[in-house]
Order: structure tokens, then sequence, then C-alpha cells
């Protein structure tokens, strides 16, 4: 294919050796002239290993060359990427005013065309950017409508430094987020050769993986870090710690507890994390993120009842008081937190849970719950029709499959409010989820 490469900066200069090496007709362009001559020299611009090899074959052979001139970039290639670098404010905001400039560029040439064209934003931008930012002004400055007289999509890149090329040759996913499916369509040829899996979202959704990627890699950081400074503050080597901890592949790394939703809870997670968080704090030790942990899940136990508040209904079903399906286990649930939030504002509050009911008779936390939460017990009810009848507002609270049922078919003139994430769609007025 025909591609024009708008910034030559790290993402730029590898897209280009990459691109040129599979047979890709690359036209880098730059507002640095020395920029420039390198590429057009076969010289890399920055230092990643094995880069300046690919360069030097994509201009020897008349893949690959490198220019100032947006007009003649664009009108001789049919698909754009666009990498120019897109740093942080003072106020932590992202700067787009290089991707405006290009887009502003490149949309006085494409009136010019007499075929369609495509800009891919491959710039790591927050969701929202290619609709507010990137769209308007493409529209603005050429008169053309987008998705229609050109295309527009964004392709997150995932490549680490020192380990670039390879990075690109077998990635773990190809993200595409597409306008329209004609380019998404363009982008996945592009990529068909490559033995990784092709994801084509929406833009927003796109956009918002890429941030979530680097983010989730940043946390890891982090939390290793602070697992090692306890560790070591304990005698501990932190590196033996976390060594094993990456082996088990069914629990901590795995996506069993990667899904957005309610807060956790049971007898594990709250007391372990409050008390490695003691630990720390009596050894003197910093830990900002693992401290951030209790506060956060309380957090989206409030997120959970401003929900219900929003809509300004009293009687209210809470479907599920364990901390999840399969079990009769109340301690530290979530569920009981948000019954107790419900109560004390003096919502009418019915509770159906058929393995709490069960235990409330004939189980072994039969004590506790007539102990510690009697005033929420009080609540529970036997019959899921009559409770799902009195209500206004259901709460779908633990993964009950008796309880997806109101999901697929919202009773009338009830509102349905998903915990769990029983929703397959996230439209509709009368369900909401927590978290989509």
């Amino acid at each position: 294919m025909r591609i024009s490469i708008f910034g030559l900066g790290y993402v730029g200069a590898v897209c280009a050796g990459c691109l040129s090496a599979r047979g890709h007709q690359i036209v880098g362009v730059d507002i640095s002239a020395l920029k420039i001559d390198l590429i057009n020299s076969g010289k890399s611009p920055i230092v990643e290993p094995g880069l300046e090899v690919l360069l030097q074959k994509g201009v020897s052979n008349g893949n690959l060359r490198g220019t100032l001139n947006v007009r003649e970039a664009i009108l001789e290639t049919d698909i754009s990427f666009l990498a120019p670098p897109t740093p942080s404010k003072r106020n932590g905001d992202l700067d787009v005013s290089y991707i405006v400039e290009v887009c502003e560029q490149i949309g006085k040439v494409l009136p010019e065309k007499a075929s369609r064209h495509t800009v891919v934003v491959r710039s790591t931008v927050l969701p929202g950017t290619l609709k507010n930012v990137v769209i308007p002004t493409l529209e603005k400055v050429s008169g053309m409508k987008a998705g229609v007289d050109f295309g527009v999509a964004v392709n997150p890149e995932f490549l680490r430094e020192s380990t670039a090329i390879n990075d690109y040759d077998f990635p773990a996913m190809t993200v595409i987020g597409e306008l329209d499916k004609t380019s998404g369509d363009l982008l996945e040829e592009i990529y068909s050769e490559l033995d990784a899996p092709i994801i084509r979202k929406s833009i927003e959704v796109a956009e918002m993986i890429k941030y979530t990627c680097n983010v989730w890699h940043a946390a890891k950081v982090t939390f290793a870090n602070e697992i090692g400074n306890i560790s070591k503050a304990l005698g501990v080597d932190g590196r033996e710690v976390m060594e094993v901890i990456c082996q088990d592949h069914k629990l901590n790394l795995s996506k069993y507890y990667m899904r957005p939703g309610f807060a956790f809870g049971g007898s594990c997670l709250p007391k372990d994390v409050r008390a490695l968080s003691y630990r720390a704090s009596q050894l003197d030790v910093e830990s900002p993120l693992i401290g951030s942990l209790m506060p956060s899940n309380a957090a989206q136990v409030k997120k959970a009842f401003d929900i219900i508040a929003s809509y300004d209904k009293r009687k209210v079903a809470l479907m599920g008081l364990s901390f999840k399906a399969g079990t009769d286990d109340l301690r530290e649930s979530p569920l009981v937190e948000l019954a107790e939030m419900l109560i004390g504002k003096g919502y009418d509050l019915k509770i159906f849970d058929r393995n709490v009911e069960y235990a409330r008779v004939h189980g072994a936390n039969r004590e506790y719950i007539e102990a510690k939460i009697p005033h929420v017990s009080s609540l529970l009810r036997a019959d899921f029709n009559q409770v799902v009848a009195d209500a206004d507002i259901i709460v779908l609270g633990n993964g009950d499959e008796m309880f997806e049922t109101l999901v697929n078919q919202v009773p009338a003139g009830k509102k349905v409010i998903d915990l769990v994430g029983f929703m397959r769609q996230t439209t509709g007025a009368e369900l909401e989820g927590i978290c989509w």
C-alpha cells in the first residue's frame, strides 16, 4: 500500500521501517529537516536496535523516503498514519496541538484528491480526541465529511522501547478503532499477515484500550515495587515473592479479576489488604497504591448507592446479599454495606438471596446472621417474584443465574441496576450498569 507517516519520532520511525520492510510504499513526513535527511540517508533518527537496518533497506529498495512536503505526501498515498507527539500539559492534560496542526495541513489537501484518503491516528490520545478534535478539524478545513468523503480510524501502537521491532512483528493483538467499515477493512488488510488477533472496535473504545493498557502496566510496576519494599522491611526478598506470584496463571495473571463491576468482599481480600497496609505503616514503608485499595473499594459501594438514589424512588429490591453467587458467606460483603446504606437512608428495602435464606434457617452462618446483621437479615424474603413485584428499583448484586432473567426481560415499570455484568447492551432507559 501507499502510506504516509506524519511524525518520525519513536512511533513513526519504527512504523516506517517495519512497514517498508513488508513491501509497502512509505513516505515519511516531519517538520524537522534533520530527521528527513537522516531517513533519506538510511539512518535512524532514534536509538532502537535493528531499526537502522530496516530503514537502510527501505531507502535502498525504493520503499521508503522522507519529505517536508505535506501536499506531496497526501497526493502520493492512500492512507496517512498520524504519529506526532502528545506530551503532557502542566496540569496533566494531553497536549494535542501537534495533532491539530497535522490535521489542518492534511485537511487543506484532501479536496485535491480524486480518490478516497484515510487518516489513522497512531499517537496515544484520550478517548474523545478523534470525535472532538481530529474529525472536526479535518472536516472544517477540508469541507468534507468524515466516514463519507474520507476515512478515519485510530490504531494504537503497543511498542516498547528497545524491543519495538519484535513487538511490531509479533504483537499480542492489533486494535483498530474505526469510524467506518471501509477504513477498518483497509487497516485489517495491512496487518493481515501478522500472527495476532485483529480486534475491531469503535474509535472511543480503541482509544480507551490504549490508555488502559499503559496505566495497567504502571499499576503492575508500582504494585511490585510496593510488595518489594514491604518484603525487604520484613527481611524477605521481594523478587522471590513476585517470581512465584507470576507463576499462577489461573488467578494472578489472568482475566479472572479483570472485569469491571461491584466492590470486592468476602473473608479474605478486605482483611488481608488492611493487614498488609497496617504492617507497612508499622514498618514506615510507604505503599500508597496498596493503601488506596480499601478507600477505592468503599467508593464503588457508594457509587452503587448514588445510582440508586438518582432515580428518586424508594422501593428497592436487592437481589443477592452474599459477596458472590454460590455462597452464603456474608463476611465483609459489599452488598451488606449497600443494604445498610439504603436502610440508613430510609429506603423500603427487600432482599432476596436463596443461599443466605437457606443459611438463615439451616446453615453454619446462622449465628453470624442473627448476631451481626439482624437488621439486614430481617429484610430477607423467600419469594423471588414477590420481591420483584414490590420494588420500583431492582438491584442485581451477585451473579446468581436467576437474576439474569431480569435483564433479558425487565419487568414493566421497573428500573434494573446491574452491578454484576449481566447486561449485553449499554442502552435502554430501564437498564443501567455500574461501570457500563
